[in-house]
């Protein structure tokens, strides 16, 4: 389980394609910290280290989590957000975040507000994910507020350090974002709509 709040970058040094699968080897100023078989978020999705090295680290993705995210999308040299598990012990800061993508969304608007920043988001609202009014939505991992929730759109507000500490610095309009929404919301979706007939 994560909590969203963002604790170091990533860069990706080298993409490799092995069958279906994509291997990335990214560095990161945690790396001396990881392990093999350990949980780390990158921009919000959950895989596996398989190798650590005094260079950087390894994670696979299956094409699964390609086809539902903005990994398919990454080039050597990006920044990604990296969020460790949260320990038994350790404070909630965000919210529930489980690394599981739920959609991508895509940039529609980014506004300089002269301390802030604006960011619109689009996502398709046929797959039932929904947003509520100031509720909780994790945008490339990060946990966030969303406002002027409506179908298929909403905004979130960046502090200048949210920015300056995640990759929203480097997002540009019709980028690709990965979006967990909250998990309460979607249990009630689930109970209020029921499984979709086959």
């Amino acid at each position: 389980m994560f909590t969203g709040i963002i604790e170091a970058f990533g860069t990706i040094q080298q993409i490799t394609r092995e069958g279906s699968n994509v291997h990335f080897d990214l560095s990161a100023a945690i790396q001396s910290e990881l392990k093999v078989d350990q949980s780390l978020a990158h921009d919000g999705v959950c895989l596996t280290v398989v190798s650590v090295s005094p260079e950087g680290y390894r994670v696979t993705a299956i094409d699964e989590t390609l086809q539902k995210t903005n990994l398919r999308n990454w080039q050597v040299g990006k920044k990604v957000n990296l969020e460790r598990c949260m320990p038994a012990n350790g404070r909630f800061d965000g919210h529930i975040v489980q690394g599981h993508v739920d959609q991508v969304g895509k940039v529609s608007k980014i506004e300089d507000q002269n301390g802030s920043w604006l960011f619109e988001i689009d996502f398709e609202d046929s797959l039932g994910n929904v947003t509520v009014e100031k509720g909780s939505i994790t945008i490339n991992g990060t946990s966030l507020t969303c406002f002027n929730s409506r179908p298929g759109k909403f905004s979130v507000a960046i502090i200048p350090y949210t920015y300056e500490h995640t990759n929203f610095h480097e997002l540009q309009v019709g980028d690709l974002v990965n979006l967990e929404f909250d998990i309460v919301g979607k249990y009630i979706q689930r109970m209020l709509k029921g499984y979709p007939t086959v």
